[in-house]
């Protein structure tokens, strides 16, 4: 009888679940973010749109939301930056509005497209 526990002992025992090494994550692979197209410009940040854009050719701050402008011989382009409701948290694009230089609305496609392609 011993003979049969022990031998029943050493075949569990060769059963058990070895622990495993734990597994180092790799990140995610960073995905370069498409150029700002007609209706994506709304949640992106001022950094996002100055990496796409350059520098502004006007910052304002208006009251608790920020307003920067890009230009082109051919569009302005004014993009309106606000704080969640919750009050914290960095300022995105809430609202875009492009003109011509005239004052004129123009398309907000062709608008990005000039300012991406300044000639």
């Amino acid at each position: 009888m011993r003979r049969l526990i022990l031998a029943s002992t050493l075949v569990l025992a060769g059963c058990a679940a070895r622990p495993e090494a734990p597994v180092a994550e790799t990140p995610p692979p960073v995905v370069a973010k498409p150029p700002p197209a007609r209706g994506t410009m709304i949640g992106l940040t001022a950094q996002e749109l100055v990496g796409h854009f350059g520098n502004p050719a006007l910052q304002v701050r208006e009251g608790v939301g920020l307003k920067l402008q890009f230009r082109s011989a051919r569009c302005v382009l004014d993009a309106y930056l606000y704080a969640p409701e919750s009050g914290g948290g960095v300022q995105r694009v809430t609202y875009v509005e492009t003109r011509l230089p005239s004052g004129v609305a123009a398309d907000q496609a062709a608008c990005i497209s000039a300012l991406e392609n300044p000639s």
